[in-house]
């Protein structure tokens, strides 16, 4: 089941990466939030999940370099810095820009996921409360911003109108926000929920009595 998500991971980071998306950021926000988003709330807890607990674990190696909560504030800073107007378009216009977001996307990702995945099973076992806190303050604050492009009443960016879907810039900003709302929201609300079913397994008696 690891090895599946790993290779399901690399495949879906393959996909986003030499896929059509990267050269649609150019013009399209909304195409630019999916890769964001595609990163991630996708590729991310996939490659996560698939290596957790594994000997490529490094939360195994190095816990203390994991902390779930602190690591998650990281996260927000990365996030909502490239969102910036400026960032953002050293991003969509210039194709060292453009990598350096999707790595520090990726790394940040990885680190939130593997943060509360990872490690081994005595400290899983210690860090999942951690994790449940840092992903569901992961997913608030994707909810946030999503819910601000997607609400906001002017453009804040300075797309051309999508000439595929004839978008002009605050509807396709608008499309954009609401992408981040729903993928980046659910998916580390669902992460979150897990880890929330899987401590409150870990502090049933009777599953632990069953388990002995």
């Amino acid at each position: 089941m690891k090895a599946f998500s790993l290779l399901l991971g690399i495949l879906a980071l393959g996909g986003l990466w030499l896929g059509p998306l990267p050269a649609m950021t150019r013009h399209s926000f909304a195409a630019h939030m999916a890769l964001h988003m595609g990163v991630v709330a996708i590729a991310a807890p996939l490659l996560a999940f698939g290596v957790a607990g594994g000997a490529a674990d490094p939360v195994r190696r190095a816990p203390r370099w994991f902390p779930p909560i602190p690591l998650s504030i990281l996260e927000l800073v990365v996030v909502w810095a490239w969102h910036a107007p400026a960032l953002h378009r050293a991003a969509r216009h210039a194709a060292f820009g453009l990598v350096a977001e999707q790595a520090t996307f990726l790394l940040a990702g990885l680190a939130v996921w593997l943060s509360a995945v990872g490690g081994g099973p005595a400290r899983r076992a210690e860090r999942t409360g951690a994790g449940l806190v840092a992903l569901l303050l992961t997913s608030m604050h994707m909810t946030l911003l999503g819910a601000l492009l997607a609400l906001t009443p002017r453009a804040l960016y300075a797309h051309e109108a999508h000439a595929a879907t004839g978008l002009s810039p605050l509807e396709d900003q608008h499309l954009g926000g609401a992408v981040m709302l729903v993928v980046g929201g659910a998916s580390y609300l669902a992460g979150g929920l897990w880890l929330a079913a899987r401590l409150v397994r870990g502090r049933n008696p009777r599953r632990q009595e069953a388990g002995a």
